[in-house]
């Protein structure tokens, strides 16, 4: 059976410890039970303090075990040295879950590190998970608890708040407070020893209390567990960060232009960016969201209208629209013709609607009507300077009363100070968003449709590849091997080109010559015109030491240029070892040269960075990061993030790119980097479009041991291969049976159009006629640490057709799973949904899954008699469906003949 989530025993106690009370007023121990009463706590409190009998009217006593009852949360406010033996003492008497608010753990040095070290193990020796230490607390306005020492309480409302700094959380509930603005959940995380914002964004993407989550982040922790929920949770609520820190105050020297051009920040930008996050620069600027959030409705589109009763408001408000690369929307006829019908003859005519300095309350509000009616409008931004003919608290009255109940999202800026606060109060009483200047406001919006636009781009079905990419493995595994173990960590140009060669990335012919003489015959070999380089270890960016030469029509030309390349470079760097040149064959010439690369972070794994190539690469920094695994979609929005990208398509006397070839040429790399966790970095410039073929004309990877198999190394979960087999119907139809991918939405339309009614009924429970887009790539697009699906593929001579699906849940805190089968009618009677069942079981007992539990209509006679087979026990029926549970590590019973 589904265990209780953990973080509900946090959030909806029953009964609650506070180790540390204290009748001392201002102490935090006093502050923590009195905040648990004045909120509204209604479960059993049990003051922990050995010095008091009584504290508040609650019996105290001297320590947890004491208490003889049961208890869901201690909240812990004692001295950090004390709290490893608080933990002990939780751990016997069977606490579920502990707030640590102590400070002086990692962060004060060794001494810090030690104990939290030791609480650790007492949490895990005792089963307790725990927020803290060195945070303030929680607050969960919704379920009535304040179990903070927080110095305002906050009122209920939508939105989730999650901060690393205790003392942002204070200051935003003082503002909240001003502006009417509610909380379904408010937690300070502090250092994240255990519970982190990954445990926090899975449990609330599940808590429809909580609409949408703000963050403010200092740092990540579990970086692919973090990846894993927000990935999952930002396609059904927004997620907005604050990022302190972006930038580094040293940045370590870097052996490639990838190293320099790639630093964290862009780690966590390639991050948020994947999974789907709103990032934003300010504390002001999250706050300005989280009112927006709180107050109304997600921006659908970005056609924004202005209403102002000034011009330079307006036009700071079109700057402002401008600088996210729209343009205020145009009014249609309609709207038009019925503002020019009412408003005065001198009205802007157009959008920022300027409805004149002298707007009395019935313009503004008979305009608003109007716009917000407006089908070609998205949204709403009324603006108001406090004119001398202005009524600044009659129109926000005004517009409060209008604004009920309607579904568009509005905001107001009201200018000044003074003589708008009164207006401001009614606003945020009637629950609109209100902001300083319109920039504030312009930006807001843009950013709460940020994320209508990221989940459009999170929900797009990639193309299939034309072809199946083929990549040898074992012989790049070979030549890396083999680079370890003769200690080399930077590897030769002709080394790096080798192992590129395996995974079927294009480079330019190139043979390494030690003398003059072998690199004319090399040259006489390939073909001219040939280009010669420098060959050495110890020089990172040939042209340095003008280790370049082009264009070589013979081989005398050759000699000359080795003699001449090999004395200079020993000139300007006498400590490099050369080694002699290589001799490469000469691309033909291109107008585009780009760079590609990878560099391994220590938290984030490998980033790919794509870019404007050449010497001037660090000139221009035209580039952009993300992170692996790529697919043909995600390759292209990498490159439409640069401005060479444009290039690409043809411009001028510039032919356009294969840019199809160029996507396939980032998967690849993509790819390499994602199976070989011994590659530090990856520098491939330049890359040349020669007759619109990207090819890599220079290289250089940078290798090391490592303990990591891939694809732990990855934040991001790849396509899990090692589950791919075939298998034979027992009517002899061959079939490949393997993980969904995302460019598989066309087959599993046609899998659901091969299902009759009554199979759709058997496992949606519902009779459903249409699969819109939304739905299906619900099906395909998965995080393969939390769920998979495995399709059974028609091989040839058949068609490749999708005959069935078995698919597997995973919730983050194992043990327990979910399955569910479906075959569509064609196939059914043939034995592929045990095969797909076995295939479920068999996954899910490889990522410590113990119980796989699922749901059965009781008239699908013929699924309860194949999952008893299967071992499964039949437990009850709940509402109407039969509950059936798999024990997978006693799996398969005696006496079964599969798998």
């Amino acid at each position: 059976m589904l265990q209780k989530p953990v973080l509900d025993y946090f959030f909806k106690p029953g009964a609650i410890a506070v180790v540390g009370a204290s009748p001392r007023e201002g102490s935090i121990g006093f502050t923590l039970l009195h905040n648990l009463t004045k909120d509204g706590f209604t479960g059993p409190l049990y003051p922990i303090n050995p010095k008091h009998d009584e504290i508040l009217g609650h019996k105290a006593y001297p320590s947890v075990s004491a208490v003889g009852s049961p208890i869901d949360l201690a909240i812990i406010a004692v001295p950090i040295q004390e709290v490893p033996a608080v933990m002990k003492e939780c751990g016997q008497a069977k606490v579920k879950g502990a707030i640590i608010l102590s400070a002086g753990g990692k962060e004060v040095g060794e001494e810090g590190t030690r104990i939290e070290a030791q609480i650790a193990a007492e949490a895990k020796r005792g089963g307790i998970r725990y927020l803290g230490p060195n945070c303030m607390g929680i607050l969960s306005p919704v379920n009535n608890l304040n179990a903070s020492f927080a110095a305002h309480s906050a009122e209920p409302g939508s939105l989730a708040l999650l901060s690393q700094s205790g003392a942002i959380c204070t200051a935003i509930l003082d503002r909240a407070a001003t502006e009417k603005l509610g909380f379904s959940h408010f937690v300070s995380v502090g250092s994240m020893a255990d519970l982190d914002f990954a445990d926090m964004i899975d449990y609330l993407g599940n808590d429809r209390n909580a609409r949408s989550i703000i963050i403010y982040m200092e740092n990540m922790t579990r970086h692919r567990k973090f990846m894993s929920a927000a990935r999952s949770v930002s396609r059904i609520k927004p997620i907005i960060v604050v990022k302190s820190g972006r930038s580094e105050a040293a940045a370590k020297a870097a052996a490639s232009h990838t190293g320099s051009l790639a630093g964290r920040d862009d780690a966590y930008n390639a991050a948020f960016r994947r999974a789907g996050i709103i990032r934003v620069d300010t504390i002001s600027q999250l706050f300005s969201c989280a009112q927006a959030l709180g107050k109304m409705q997600r921006p659908t589109g970005a056609n924004l209208a202005f209403i102002t009763n000034a011009g330079g408001p307006g036009v700071m408000a079109v700057d402002a629209l401008s600088n996210w690369g729209y343009e205020p929307a145009q009014l249609g006829p309609e709207t038009f013709q019925k503002l020019d019908e009412f408003l005065p003859h001198f009205w802007s005519r157009g959008n920022p609607i300027d409805i004149l300095g002298d707007a009395p309350p019935e313009r503004y509000v008979q305009t608003v009507r109007i716009c917000l009616a407006a089908r070609e409008l998205s949204g709403l931004i009324a603006i108001l300077t406090p004119q001398a003919m202005t009524d600044p608290t009659g129109v926000a009255r005004a517009l409060a009363d209008e604004i009920k109940n309607r579904s568009k999202p509005f905001m107001a800026v009201w200018m000044g100070a003074r003589d708008v606060e009164a207006g401001i109060r009614v606003l945020n009483e009637a629950g609109i968003p209100t902001f300083a200047t319109p920039e504030q406001a312009v930006d807001t919006f843009m950013h709460m449709y940020s994320y209508t636009r990221n989940l459009e781009l999170l929900q797009e079905t990639p193309p299939s590849f034309p072809h199946e990419i083929q990549v040898n493995i074992r012989q790049a595994r070979t030549f890396i091997t083999e680079c370890i173990r003769r200690g080399q960590r930077i590897l030769t140009e002709v080394e790096s080109k080798a192992i590129l060669s395996a995974y079927g990335i294009p480079v330019n012919r190139t043979v390494a010559a030690s003398s003059s003489r072998a690199a004319a015959e090399a040259a006489k070999n390939m073909g001219f015109p040939v280009v010669v380089k420098i060959f050495s270890p110890d020089i990172t960016h040939k042209s340095d030491v003008d280790g370049v030469r082009l264009n070589l029509t013979s081989e005398r030309e050759v000699a000359a240029a080795f003699d001449e390349i090999t004395s200079r470079a020993a000139g300007i760097k006498p400590e490099a070892r050369i080694t002699g040149v290589t001799v490469q064959s000469q691309v033909k010439k291109s107008e585009i040269e780009l760079i590609v690369g990878s560099k391994r972070d220590p938290q984030f794994g490998p980033l790919l960075l794509f870019g404007m190539g050449g010497v001037l690469t660090e000139v221009f920094k035209d580039s952009a990061v993300t992170l692996p695994p790529l697919n043909l979609l995600l390759a292209r929005r990498l490159m439409e993030r640069t401005r060479v990208y444009r290039l690409l398509q043809g411009y001028r006397n510039i032919p356009a790119a294969d840019v199809d070839l160029t996507a396939e040429f980032l998967v690849r790399v993509s790819q390499l980097v994602s199976d070989f966790p011994e590659i530090v970095e990856l520098d491939l410039n330049p890359v040349v479009i020669s007759d619109g073929r990207p090819v890599a004309i220079d290289a250089r990877i940078v290798v090391e041991a490592s303990d990591i198999v891939a694809p732990r190394h990855l934040i991001i979960s790849p396509y899990p291969n090692q589950y791919e087999s075939e298998w034979m119907l027992e009517d002899g139809t061959p079939v490949l049976i393997r993980p969904m991918k995302p460019e598989d939405e066309s087959l599993v339309k046609d899998l659901l159009d091969n299902c009759s009614q009554e199979t759709i009924y058997f496992r949606y429970f519902a009779v459903v006629k249409n699969w819109p887009h939304e739905s299906l790539v619900r099906f395909t697009q998965y995080d393969y640490d939390r769920e998979i699906g495995i399709a059974a593929i028609g091989l040839p001579p058949g068609p490749a057709t999708m005959m069935g699906v078995g698919r597997l849940v995973m919730p983050p805190e194992r043990p327990d799973a979910e399955f569910a089968v479906i075959v569509a009618d064609p196939w059914q009677g043939k034995g592929l949904g045990e095969k797909l069942i076995e295939r479920v079981i068999e996954i899910a007992r490889e990522n410590g899954v113990q119980t796989l539990v699922g749901d059965v209509l009781p008239e699908n006679e013929k699924m309860l008699s194949l999952v008893r087979k299967i071992g499964f026990k039949l437990l009850r029926l709940e509402e109407g469906t039969c509950k059936v549970e798999l024990d997978v590590a006693s799996w398969p019973p005696a006496g079964y003949p599969g798998p």
